[in-house]
């Protein structure tokens, strides 16, 4: 029986609109469900239009020490006020998301600095009016910090972060995504201090360079994930770094990398691929110097992996995919192989890729001695698949004894 206190533990497993609707049932239901220790996880994110300020207040008194993670993504109208009354009251807070609330600025992290001495987990991507004073807060109050996501909040510079890291070294998460003002000391400063580092995201920080990625892969070993995809100013230097450094690697997120060595002995890529056993994705993407040599070594090597992207990588061939499709990622791992505008692939590949059962999508854009029968052919063993595919409608020829070119249909719509 719900009613009774001993049985009262069965409103923990619920959301918070299954806990109003049962607080309207009884009063002795209104009791039970409004307990504060059946609210440690609360999730506002589909209220996100009407919840205010008085709205957090009222839960941090309800919730108190029991409140233990809360998501206010995109709650606009929450404010510093609400959250220093919600600091006070919930001290025991460990996850908090402020993702896209605008009004927060640095007198929120001071009250989360004064009061929540056990947070590990806090988002406020997109709160632009956050300052290097945050950081500084945040290091000085919440020393158990394990992932922190700052994206967007471009006044970030590399006083905040250096005053950030050296306070909390058990940081493992770091999204800086758009933070635009960060150089290469801000890395050195990550690289020296968070040895812990397991994802850094550093896309569209367009001012960091080799010098500073390289420190990062020097001294935080544990990095399974990184995003570097807007930084103009990366080269085939990072990915020889990563891969005498960083094992553990699981994710690389698009280098753009145009200058790699062809030679496949001394091809950085080749080296991430033979040092990072655990890689599950792969990006190489217009890294027009890949051969063969490289699927080789990812097809030995990475029995994980799980997404590959060759696009634009001119030189794979046949011969390559055949490797990837015996290796041991092939069988189950396998999900995702992106081929498109690479033209030495022929229908010979997808013979080679048949026994990929984990596969479900290929990409075979403008890859132009790929045939339909050929993709046919595949869906007979892979009938899931999604394959994405273009092929030019075929030009008609001229007609006998007329004088007047003739163009196919697209042509003739240009």
């Amino acid at each position: 029986i719900i009613g009774s206190n001993r049985d009262s533990g069965i409103f923990s497993f619920l959301d918070v609109v299954t806990l109003c609707r049962c607080a309207q049932v009884s009063r002795s239901w209104n009791v039970l469900a409004l307990d504060g220790s059946n609210w440690q996880r609360i999730d506002l994110f589909d209220f996100q239009r009407d919840i205010e300020g008085r709205v957090v207040e009222n839960i941090s008194k309800r919730c108190g020490g029991f409140l233990r993670k809360l998501s206010l993504r995109g709650c606009l109208g929450v404010g510093d006020s609400a959250l220093r009354t919600f600091s006070q009251n919930c001290r025991n807070i460990e996850l908090l998301s402020l993702n896209g609330c605008t009004k927060i600025t640095d007198s929120t992290c001071n009250s989360l600095s004064k009061f929540c001495p056990k947070l590990k987990h806090l988002d406020l991507a997109s709160c632009t009016s956050i300052t290097n004073l945050s950081l500084k807060a945040l290091s000085e109050g919440c020393p158990l910090l394990e992932q922190l996501n700052i994206s967007w909040c471009d006044q970030v510079t590399k006083d905040g972060i250096q005053a950030l890291v050296r306070c909390c070294p058990g940081l493992k998460g770091l999204f800086l995504k758009g933070c635009t003002q960060l150089e290469d000391e801000a890395l050195k400063h990550i690289g020296a201090h968070c040895p812990e580092l397991v994802t850094l995201n550093l896309q569209t920080c367009s001012q960091i360079t080799d010098e500073g990625l390289i420190t990062i892969c020097r001294g935080c070993h544990h990095l399974q994930s990184l995003c570097v995809s807007g930084c103009a100013n990366i080269t085939d230097a990072i990915l020889h770094a990563l891969g005498l450094n960083c094992p553990r690697l699981r994710l690389v997120l698009p280098l753009l990398l145009v200058h790699l060595t062809p030679d496949p002995c001394s091809n950085p890529s080749t080296l991430v691929s033979g040092n990072c056993h655990e890689l599950e994705k792969m990006d190489l993407e217009e890294c027009v110097q890949i051969t063969d040599g490289t699927l080789i070594q990812l097809s030995i090597h990475c029995p994980h992996l799980q997404v590959l992207s060759l696009s634009h990588c001119e030189l794979i061939t046949d011969d390559g995919i055949r490797h990837l499709g015996s290796g041991p990622c092939a069988h189950d791992r396998l999900e995702v192989i992106e081929l498109d505008n690479c033209p030495l692939i022929t229908d010979a590949s997808l013979e080679h890729l048949k026994t990929c059962h984990s596969l479900d999508r290929i990409e075979l854009y403008d890859c132009q001695q790929i045939t339909r029968a050929g993709i046919k052919r595949l869906r007979t063993h892979l009938p899931n698949i999604k394959v994405h595919a273009y092929f030019a409608p075929v030009t008609p020829p001229p007609s006998v004894g007329g004088s007047r070119q003739r163009f196919c249909r697209c042509c003739i719509l240009l």
